[in-house]
C-alpha cells in the first residue's frame, strides 16, 4: 500500500518545528543559533544569540580552520525582521 505524500505546507511546518526546537535547545545551553540564507552573499551567515542580537558574519578559512568576522550587529526591529523572514518568531 502506498503511503500518502506530505503536502509542501505540512513539510514546511515539520521543518519549522524542528528548527525552532534546535534553536531553543541552543539558547537553553547559552549557545548561538546559525541562520543560513541563500539571500546573503556567499560566505555570509546570520548568528543569533540568546540575548536577542543577531550578527551578520563573514565566514572564511585560515588553513584548516573556519574563522568569522562580524560585519554588523542587528538588534531590535532589524533583528526581528530577520526572525520574521525565517519564521522564527
Amino acid at each position: 500500500m502506498k503511503k500518502p505524500a506530505f503536502s509542501s505546507k505540512t513539510q514546511k511546518q515539520r521543518y519549522l518545528v524542528t528548527i525552532k526546537a534546535l534553536r531553543a535547545k541552543n539558547f537553553s545551553n547559552n549557545l548561538p543559533f546559525l541562520i543560513l540564507s541563500d539571500k546573503l552573499p556567499e560566505g555570509q551567515v546570520y548568528r543569533e544569540y540568546p540575548d536577542g542580537r543577531i550578527e551578520l558574519q563573514q565566514v572564511f578559512t585560515v588553513g584548516p580552520q573556519y574563522k568569522t568576522k562580524v560585519l554588523t550587529v542587528l538588534a531590535g526591529p532589524d533583528a526581528d525582521r530577520v526572525r520574521e523572514e525565517y519564521e522564527l518568531l
